[in-house]
């Protein structure tokens, strides 16, 4: 079961052959075969405790009764064992009640109960990085109040930013916080206004949820400050420390499409007197603090989203080995053949292969990077990375999830079979912290016109991996089309400068797609190299090394190709999109 999850050969391959996990714990008291127990352990509680209510979350939708949001018990049942295995905290510091494990081995880990159930498990990654924003920026008065009991899953955190008329535009935000005073835990505030969109905004299974809310503290004269530069944050908890309920009220659930285990709530702040919060830090930092958590999140949605890619890949895999159908032209005579000896579902298999696993590739890579913070050149390729990982994952995560029903036919269609609940689930992805706009206009715009020196240590990187490639007579072609492909992106990257600023991101989102594929196919080309130098010689590792090998001659035949036309019509300067008129639509 555990392997119609995720691959257990692919994963080790990718953590231990291609990262090196092993050599980035030494020094550590944590070693390879710690980590090995410790995805074991996931591995297990995703397979015995989250996957059995995966469809029953889908169809028992979280429901508001008498003020209260009810989920499916289930969903508390697999998480209090999640808790009991202390694996809240694996990340944290153990001074902070943690297991201080890397952030590779935690996310790697989350990836199992992601691929099993992503809404449930989904409580999680925003307790923790709830927990860690306040670790990082609180006293230690509201550390130990209100980040602990997160680390130690009793309770669970939430982050507040959206409302009704403000989704992606923050500085917009109208929620008010009237200074209250102060007490032990800093700075308090009444809060009133509302938030939108705030998944687990109320649920039943855990003892408090500790909500993380921008708001705007009122000038002197009554208005609220225009911008982002008047965001605060607040800790602002469901019930407060002396057992009183605070002043927050569910006005509404939403119904998703998908990822439906997952609350989702309209909550009000203040219909009474206001709901009391601790202000974090100083007052104007709130975005710039919670910019942690939104980084966190990123990385967190592109494994999400890797992981439901990779699970659909092979349940189609397994299904497409299994269906019977057709005939080859060579023996029309012949018995129907399995549908995967049809060239165009292996088309299919081989395109959602590359997205699912060149996707979990780039996240891992990513995990790593955020283990080593204080190397200037691995922090500077984060920085570029992070809208990246999020992006492909969530665009291409969900292309191999469409495959996966495609190669189902019909039965893909039917909710007797999962591949279109893991569609659902993904198609949240493009949209939640940060849509692909956003996400875009971050990475040319700040990420690289603004500051490139993420993208010279990539540059450097790639370089590299193109030098092995040379090297070797199978993958020469492909090392020869990569340093092309950046060649090209540097080029259109200087027609960008040279336009007027107020046009050089119009076609962010495409140079975004173009930067992606040419990202993923340095990924692909780096794993078939490392996967090519194998010394097992067991079939299992002989299979590996074919699959990279085939999967990575795909995504440069037909994936990585499409990068090029894109940038040309990006460098061309085209207005087609800028000159539409807004009326004829």
């Amino acid at each position: 079961m555990a392997d119609l999850l995720l691959s257990e050969v692919d994963m080790r391959f990718q953590l231990f052959d291609w990262l090196k996990l092993e050599e980035r714990l030494e020094g550590s008291e944590f070693d390879g075969e710690m980590a090995e127990a410790y995805f074991d352990l996931s591995r297990k509680l995703s397979v015995d405790h989250f996957l059995p209510h995966y469809k029953m979350a889908d169809v028992i939708e979280p429901r508001l009764e008498e003020g209260q949001v009810k989920v499916l018990p289930e969903i508390g049942k697999a998480l209090a064992e999640f808790r009991d295995a202390g694996l809240f905290g694996a990340s944290f510091p153990e001074d902070l009640g943690g297991m201080g494990l890397p952030y590779l081995v935690t996310s790697a880990a989350y990836s199992w109960f992601a691929a099993a159930n992503c809404s449930s498990i989904g409580y999680t990654m925003l307790t923790g990085a709830n927990a860690r924003l306040i670790s990082a920026f609180g006293s230690a008065a509201q550390i130990d109040s209100f980040a602990r009991p997160q680390i130690e899953g009793h309770w669970f955190g939430t982050m507040c930013l959206s409302e009704p008329q403000a989704g992606s535009g923050l500085g917009d935000v109208r929620t008010r916080a009237f200074w209250d005073g102060e007490d032990i835990h800093g700075q308090r505030y009444r809060l009133k206004g509302n938030k939108m969109w705030i998944s687990g905004g109320d649920q039943d299974i855990s003892e408090n949820i500790v909500h993380l809310v921008l708001a705007k503290v009122p000038l002197a004269d009554g208005s609220l400050p225009e911008g982002t530069g008047g965001i605060s944050l607040f800790i602002v908890p469901k019930i407060l420390l002396d057992g009183n309920k605070n002043d927050i009220a569910v006005a509404g659930l939403n119904h998703k499409m998908g990822n439906r285990g997952t609350s989702n709530c309209l909550l009000n702040f203040g219909e009474k007197e206001g709901a009391i919060g601790w202000m974090v830090g100083e007052p104007g930092q709130g975005l710039r603090q919670m910019f942690m958590m939104m980084n966190e999140a990123r990385i967190a949605v592109g494994f999400g989203a890797a992981a439901l890619a990779c699970r659909g890949y092979l349940l189609a895999a397994e299904y497409a080995r299994e269906r019977l159908q057709g005939r080859l032209a060579e023996r029309r005579d012949g018995p129907p053949v399995a549908i995967i000896e049809h060239t165009d579902v292996r088309r299919m298999l081989l395109a959602a292969r590359s997205y699912a696993e060149g996707a979990m590739g780039l996240c891992l890579l990513s995990a790593a990077l955020v283990d080593r913070p204080d190397d200037v050149d691995d922090a500077a390729l984060l920085e570029l990375l992070t809208p990246v990982t999020k992006t492909f994952a969530s665009e291409y995560g969900p292309k191999a999830n469409d495959l996966a029903i495609q190669i189902h036919g019909g039965y893909g269609y039917t909710r007797d079979f999962d591949v279109e609940q893991l569609y659902r689930d993904n198609r949240l992805n493009p949209i939640h912290e940060g849509t692909t706009g956003i996400q875009a206009a971050d990475l040319l715009g700040r990420k690289i016109l603004r500051d490139g020196r993420g993208l010279k240590v990539l540059a450097e990187r790639i370089a590299v991996t193109c030098q092995k490639g040379a090297q070797s007579v199978d993958l020469a072609d492909a090392a020869l089309a990569l340093g092309a492909a950046l060649q090209e992106v540097e080029t259109t990257l200087e027609a960008v400068h040279a336009m007027p600023k107020e046009r050089q991101l119009d076609n962010a989102a495409a140079f975004q797609t173009a930067f992606g594929l040419v990202v993923v196919a340095w990924i692909w080309l780096d794993q078939a190299l490392v996967a090519a130098e194998l010394s097992d010689a067991s079939p299992e590792a002989e299979q590996l090394r074919q699959g990279k090998m085939s999967t990575c001659h795909y995504f440069f035949g037909w994936e990585l190709p499409q990068a090029s036309p894109l940038l040309t019509q990006i460098a061309s300067g085209s207005d087609v999109t800028r000159s539409a008129d807004p009326d004829f639509f």
